[in-house]
């Protein structure tokens, strides 16, 4: 799901809260030596993704976060601040280069630069964090 975050901010943290979880503790923030990637590259990205990149001057960044239930990848187009929110059971993450990873969630991708040991390591605890939410996970009755 893409939402601009400039719109109403209340319905959007309820969404967020809903799809993705709530951010981590500081314990656990620290334990995870950190949940955000800083600034990384956007190479390109799905149709809806890549018409608001084009309204962009400069180089197309963003930055993902991991929530306890997913991800939000978020970026900034011409002063306003979009996010897709990934929960873990949608969320796929393909390395389809050495240097590129595709994120997917249903309709919607984008695809990142991976030009730094950093990216790898993040991209790696990203699945980690998916792995352990699923085992956590009590599927029985």
């Amino acid at each position: 799901m893409l939402l601009n975050l400039s719109n109403n901010p209340e319905e959007i943290k309820s969404i967020l809260k809903k799809e993705v979880g709530n951010s981590f503790d500081l314990k656990t923030h620290q334990a995870l030596n950190g949940v955000d990637s800083g600034l990384l590259i956007i190479n390109s990205g799905s149709i809806e993704i890549v018409n608001l990149l084009i309204l962009n001057q400069g180089i197309n960044t963003c930055n993902i976060e991991i929530r306890e239930d997913g991800i939000l990848v978020r970026f900034q187009i011409n002063m306003e601040n979009y996010v897709l929110v990934i929960p873990f059971y949608k969320l796929k993450i393909n390395k389809s280069q050495a240097d590129e990873y595709t994120i997917y969630r249903d309709g919607y991708f984008i695809k990142i630069k991976a030009d730094g040991v950093n990216i790898h390591d993040f991209m790696r605890k990203i699945r980690k964090q998916k792995a352990e939410h699923w085992s956590s996970q009590n599927f029985r009755n």
